[in-house]
């Protein structure tokens, strides 16, 4: 089986709005999972690049970075095409302070962006990796 590196980036977009503090959510449109904004980064991009463009398209808003929190990295197998591929997936996390922008403003890749309070996003997301990825933003903003 042929293997393949991918490498992207994303954020722990947040805003605070008073108590508590919540983060932006994406729902797939095609699996229907709940997980955070990312996406393979483009030729001559940053991963902070990246990870600003992903999080402006797949829900909608526009954030400054402030820190890096994680790299994780996973292994799944794609079935598109004649042959399945093995995929090693490195993903860069930053956390992202809101600035500007409405979350109904997302791309069709996404069936639903959402603002959830920080703790209950714990619950909905669909990954361990990204779990432990938000539970480091929830330490950074304590």
């Amino acid at each position: 089986m042929n293997t393949r590196e991918l490498v992207s980036a994303g954020g722990v977009a947040y805003r605070k709005t008073g108590a508590p503090t919540e983060i932006v959510l994406i729902q797939t449109s095609s699996e229907g999972r709940w997980q955070l904004p990312k996406g393979i980064i483009d030729p001559g991009e940053t991963a902070e690049q990246t990870a600003i463009r992903e999080v402006r398209e797949e829900a909608g808003i526009d954030c400054e970075i402030l820190a890096e929190l994680e790299t994780i990295d996973y292994w799944y197998v794609e079935r598109h095409g004649k042959l399945p591929e093995r995929i090693h997936k490195t993903v860069h996390f930053y956390l992202m302070k809101y600035i500007d922008g409405e979350v109904a403003d997302h791309d069709d890749e996404v069936r639903e962006a959402r603002w959830v309070e920080i703790n209950g996003a714990l619950e909905k997301l669909a990954f361990a990796t990204e779990r432990s990825v938000v539970k480091k933003a929830l330490e950074s903003l304590s």
